[in-house]
């Protein structure tokens, strides 16, 4: 009874075939490219969410978002100093006006920060934010940031981004901060995707705008 002929096998000491070794490894090298991908949009949507779970637990000294003023301000005098970053894959220069001020605890301030976009083409980007000492995040509060929402950059545009705060009154009343003198306000610029386009809205049939209004 014959037999079909059977390819020799490698000597021992030798490996597979080139060709087959790169067959064999092709499925991880395909897993490995598609955990990549998913990284990439991973890092897209976390910072939004990110940014919301900080301010609302004040987790890694994030601050508070307020809706109304202090009704009282006091002698006390506290630092505020401003840092920024910008995170790679991003083309901006962000910097803030100036390097810090001085505020009176309970006392409304605005101050910009300043951002370039260094390439020509619309690019768009999310700012997280924190402060330093993290405990002090419960008591700075923002009625206004352009960390707030989405930023939108023109090629080569210019722009000054304010940020309205205030120290709360409440921080003289917590021992833990009788010594403290300053206060840091660090922003980070992330690279965002491009918003989605709104949806058209279809045209409605002859005659039906005259039937909702009767």
């Amino acid at each position: 009874m014959s037999t079909a002929a059977q390819p020799p096998l490698p000597e021992p000491g030798t490996t597979a075939p080139p060709k087959r070794r790169r067959l064999r490894h092709m499925p991880v090298a395909l897993a490995c490219l598609a955990f990549a991908v998913g990284m990439v949009g991973a890092a897209y949507a976390v910072v939004p969410f990110y940014a919301m779970f900080c301010s609302l637990t004040g987790f890694g000294g994030a601050t508070r978002v307020g809706t109304a003023v202090p009704d009282k301000v006091l002698d006390r005098t506290i630092q505020v100093r401003f840092d920024s970053n910008i995170a790679p894959g991003l083309p901006w220069e962000f910097k803030p006006e100036q390097a810090d001020v001085n505020v009176r605890v309970g006392e409304t301030k605005m101050v910009y920060y300043l951002a370039r976009n260094l390439s020509s083409a619309e690019t768009y980007g999310n700012a997280t934010y924190n402060v330093t000492p993290a405990p002090a995040g419960a008591y700075f509060v923002k009625m206004q940031c352009f960390c707030f929402s989405e930023q939108t950059m023109q090629g080569n545009e210019k722009a000054d981004m304010p940020v309205v705060f205030f120290i709360d009154p409440a921080i003289a009343d917590d021992p833990e901060f009788n010594n403290v003198k300053t206060i840091t306000l660090s922003y980070t610029f992330f690279p965002a995707p491009k918003p989605a386009a709104p949806v058209a809205r279809a045209p409605e049939p002859a005659g039906e705008s005259s039937k909702k209004a009767l």
